[in-house]
């Protein structure tokens, strides 16, 4: 079979196809351990983590999940941020066979529960800061077991004693990367057990290894089910497209969530099999991040258009230089002219938008790192990757090429399915393995793709899936709401702010800030609406559903 067309605009050395992996994410950490050896695994505050030390740990945090009674095909979940633990504990899920459930840490204590009553998993290896929010799970979520991260015990000891010192501003920062974690197995009880027993049966490269939740058009969310072979072939896909990456010598700065898709690969499986170095930031801070670049410059600084505003902004003011950040990907928003003209003035490549979904491991199409790169595209399929562009009512009939459709793609990165929904995954995963992406594009003559919208009624704010039913059945649990609309609107640096239109009952006015305090209370800060306006009423259709796409069309007018 020929390469399809588009893999003339690769950049030279890409491969149209990737050699498909036969083993699982294990063995790619074992190969790049035995590769990489006492070179430096991850970074966090300064303090290192050598490759043999990474894979001793991953091995003895391994036997004290066995000893907790996790076997192959449990789901253990992690709500952590970025930090040395999170990679280990990563390995550790998968060493023994079971199924790494991955959660953002700052949810609220309604916003897990939906997840753990789906997935079941009885061990879960969390922050010690988000402890509390599940310990508070009501009765029916049976966690048998809590291992706490105390992210401070991962610092330098210097960074320690500087936290102790009974300054104000210390101790707050401190509270806010720990908290006294009771009624839990400390991790550091977990790194005290015996190394696995290297006989002890590893997964296989079509085993299950991953349960990631995505936001859909319905509140509840979905559990995507990646194997080791979607993983392994994404991570893969990414070396082949970043050809001048080179083992042993990258310094990736993990400023995006390892809990996220584009974060989980880009780190912890496609960073590892590169074996760089993995600098982690628990969460974004600008000057964190230039501080550590002046010791550890960064080559692979993969973010979203408002982090590369934000990064080059302050780097020129204070005379940094991003020269070594080669390999740039912006992904999950889209990305305007002025950011890619700012950042590529300050760093030492190419800035490329790239497009994927958690259901595709995530990464599906992106811009070469060659001149061939088209700005304001999506980019052209990876390797080992097809697309065809659809009637989104007809999804078995091609549009005409230049003609606005729905993207299907397919590739050795695709999901299993959803987690316990069959319903849902019959209407995503079509005959022959197509991934419906839910998203309206056009394909230009050359097979670079355009974002045109969105079928699904999704947010994206800064990077992360909102899901507007969410918002709105919190919102209609207000005493003074009597219905809700959610949707996004466009911002002119990219991405979309969270806005509602709300129906307020007879009699009441409008508070916006105590509705924001109230959805604070019950939502991750990013789903919590930035603008709030009352309406006496809805658009709606004939069997009574509020018709969004005309709310968002009276709010922007």
């Amino acid at each position: 079979m020929s390469a399809p067309a588009w893999t003339r605009w690769y950049q030279p050395g890409s491969p149209a196809e990737i050699e498909l992996p036969t083993d699982s994410l294990v063995s790619l950490l074992e190969d790049s351990v035995r590769k990489a050896g006492s070179k430096v695994a991850t970074q966090f505050f300064g303090r290192t983590t050598t490759y043999d030390e990474l894979l001793d740990q991953v091995n003895r945090v391994a036997e004290g999940l066995r000893q907790l009674g996790v076997k192959a095909g449990d789901r253990v979940a992690l709500v952590l941020p970025n930090c040395p633990q999170h990679v280990v504990a990563f390995y550790a899920v998968l060493r023994i066979g079971a199924i790494v459930v991955e959660h953002n840490p700052l949810y609220t204590t309604r916003e897990l529960r939906h997840m753990f009553e789906d997935h079941a998993a009885r061990v879960a290896i969390c922050w010690d800061a988000a402890v509390e929010r599940l310990q508070n799970q009501p009765d029916d979520i049976e966690l048998e077991h809590i291992v706490s991260v105390n992210l401070l015990k991962a610092m330098p000891g210097v960074m320690n004693f500087a936290l102790n010192i009974p300054i104000p501003k210390l101790r707050a920062l401190k509270g806010k990367l720990s908290q006294p974690a009771r009624g839990t197995i400390p991790w550091e009880k977990l790194l005290k057990s015996d190394p696995i027993n290297p006989n002890y049966p590893k997964p296989t490269v079509d085993d299950l290894a991953v349960i990631l939740y995505t936001s859909g058009t319905t509140a509840a969310p979905k559990g995507a089910m990646l194997t080791h072979y979607n993983l392994y072939s994404n991570a893969k896909q990414g070396a082949a497209w970043m050809i001048d990456a080179v083992d042993g010598e990258e310094n990736l700065y993990a400023i995006l969530p390892m809990f996220h898709a584009f974060g989980m690969t880009l780190f912890l499986t496609f960073g590892i099999l590169k074996q760089g170095r993995l600098v982690l930031f628990p969460a974004f801070d600008v000057d964190m991040v230039l501080n550590a670049a002046k010791k550890v410059p960064p080559t692979v600084y993969c973010a979203v258009p408002p982090i590369y505003e934000k990064t080059a902004e302050r780097a020129k003011e204070k005379g940094i230089s991003l020269k070594s950040c080669k390999f740039c990907i912006s992904g999950a928003m889209n990305l305007p002219d002025s950011t890619v003209e700012l950042w590529e003035s300050m760093s030492g490549g190419l800035l490329v938008e790239g497009y994927g979904m958690t259901e595709a491991s995530p990464i599906c199409t992106g811009n070469p790192f060659y001149s061939t790169r088209r700005t304001g595209t999506i980019g052209i399929p990876f390797p080992s990757t097809l697309m065809k562009v659809v009637d989104p009512d007809n999804p078995t009939q091609e549009v005409k090429q230049g003609e606005r459709g729905e993207l299907l793609v397919k590739g050795p990165q695709i999901f299993q399915g959803y987690w316990n929904n069959p319903a849902e995954t019959e209407r995503t995963l079509l005959p022959g393995g197509w991934l419906r992406t839910g998203d309206l594009v056009e394909e230009d003559a050359d097979g670079f793709v355009t974002l045109v919208d969105r079928v699904k009624e999704l947010i994206i704010t800064g990077g992360f899936n909102v899901s507007p039913s969410e918002v709105e059945g919190v919102l209609r649990s207000h005493p003074d709401i009597v219905d809700a609309a959610v949707v996004g609107l466009p911002l002119e640096s990219g991405g979309e702010k969270v806005t509602a239109a709300v129906v307020l009952r007879d009699g009441a006015t409008l508070d916006e800030a105590a509705l924001r305090a109230f959805c604070r209370e019950r939502l991750a800060g990013y789903k919590v609406p930035r603008q709030i306006v009352a309406l006496p009423e809805f658009p709606k259709s004939m069997l009574g559903k509020v018709l969004r796409k005309q709310v968002r069309e009276q709010l922007m007018a």
